[in-house]
């Protein structure tokens, strides 16, 4: 039991951690139907903030978190005012000028920051083990569990239980009836792009002390985002959750089993498998036409 119970753990805080990455991406793709190229270049922008904020201004983790998130909000309201709005269905395209984004705020890290590997120091009221029904966990990876659980829960009420949600799902349903009404259609994209883009940096900065910091770093995220948020289905907040406990599970098994390459190896098989059988994704976003 106790070693099912820390397989468990470890899958959950696996997952935990690719909900956080994919959330923001879920709400980019799902709601404005943009591929977002750049999502792991926001990542790689919030872990950055994290270890610069600590090592020149002196500011700790906890309201370096709430600066990261501002600061990466206001980053991608710019980029979907000044680029992404002028390419709207236009997905190639988009696809083009977000991963030449990407690119450019990897190069501008690089010539700043410079290319060698950073490091984040883990919050010391966290880095203790917690005991939890005999097994030992890291703080800091239950507090990863709990984040992912509260921003999830943010989300969802931000979406289904306010007066920006409504108008954010009116614009999903049908942009130029929701116009009529008199629906700002615009700016709610701005500020699901920022809003998103904001939880990309969120992220970034949670998993910064799991993790080396580097301008590359945001390139396997993105690939786990994508996929979380393609087989959850691309419209269901539901699904992004269960697509990336499911996968956080499967990845400690295998990884157990095997090593990290090869449970990385099996556990994109069992996507494509699952994908071919069902390409709508697990979740499946119903609406009255």
């Amino acid at each position: 039991m106790e070693f099912l119970l820390e397989q468990f753990i470890t899958g959950l805080s696996i997952g935990s951690i690719l909900l956080i990455v994919a959330l923001g991406l879920s709400i980019i793709y799902g709601s404005m139907g943009v591929i977002n190229m750049a999502h792991g270049e926001f990542i790689m922008l919030g872990a950055y903030g994290a270890w610069a904020l600590k090592t020149f201004a002196g500011i700790s983790f906890f309201p370096a978190l709430i600066i990261i998130f501002i600061v990466t909000a206001l980053l991608g309201a710019v980029i979907e005012r000044g680029v992404i709005r002028y390419l709207y269905k236009r997905p190639i395209d988009t696809i083009l000028a977000t991963w030449g984004i990407g690119v450019m705020l990897q190069q501008a890290v690089r010539l700043m920051a410079g290319g060698e590997l950073r490091y984040v120091e883990m919050p010391p009221s966290l880095s203790a083990t917690v005991n939890i029904l005999g097994v030992d966990v890291s703080g800091y990876r239950v507090f990863i569990i709990v984040a992912g659980a509260v921003l999830f829960g943010l989300t969802w009420l931000l979406i289904n239980k306010t007066a920006v949600g409504m108008q954010l799902r009116a614009v999903i349903q049908d942009r130029s009836i929701a116009t009529a009404f008199g629906i700002n259609a615009s700016k709610i994209y701005t500020g699901t792009f920022a809003y998103g883009a904001g939880l990309a940096g969120l992220a970034g900065a949670l998993v910064a002390p799991l993790k080396s910091v580097s301008p590359e770093m945001g390139t396997g995220y993105v690939i786990d985002a994508f996929f979380v948020v393609v087989l959850g289905g691309v419209q269901s907040l539901f699904g992004t959750v269960a697509s990336s406990l499911l996968l956080g599970e499967l990845s400690g098994v295998l990884a157990f089993w095997q090593n990290d390459t090869i449970a990385k190896a099996l556990v994109l098989v069992a996507i494509v498998i699952l994908i071919r059988f069902r390409p709508q994704g697990l979740f499946v976003t119903r609406v009255r036409t």
